[in-house]
């Protein structure tokens, strides 16, 4: 079972950039495409960014394609979110999670939050104007 703990979020002003990482444990890890997902307040949880296994291929959502960007080391059984050029309406708490269904899938199969999980605890990014 994989276990994931997000950190890196904080207070930035609007243009800035942080880079949030969700550290895995499991031996699995390396397998799965990993995504992360965002929960601004009073809202349902909405897919940002996902990779596959291998780290070749990537999907974004339209509002931050361009802007952030999704990696990850398997050596250290890490995913990543480098976020630039921050607006006020990526103030959200984001997560990270595994889709345990994509084993060494080349495409992203699903951008739905219910083909995720688990889920780590999440980190707050809060974006001032």
């Amino acid at each position: 079972q994989v276990q994931l703990v997000e950190s890196g979020g904080g207070l930035v002003q609007a243009g800035g950039s942080l880079r949030l990482s969700c550290a895995a444990s499991g031996r699995t890890f390396s397998t799965y495409t990993m995504g992360w997902f965002r929960q601004a307040p009073g809202k349902e949880r909405e897919f940002v960014a996902a990779i596959t296994w291998s780290g070749f291929s990537t999907y974004y959502a339209d509002s931050v394609k361009g802007r952030f960007t999704i990696s990850r080391d398997n050596t250290k059984n890490t995913v990543y979110l480098q976020m630039n050029s921050l607006k006020p309406e990526d103030t959200a708490v984001y997560y990270c999670a595994a889709d345990t269904s994509s084993f060494l899938q080349s495409i992203v199969r699903s951008t739905t939050e219910t083909d995720f999980g688990p889920w780590g605890q999440g980190t707050q990014v809060t974006v001032s104007s």
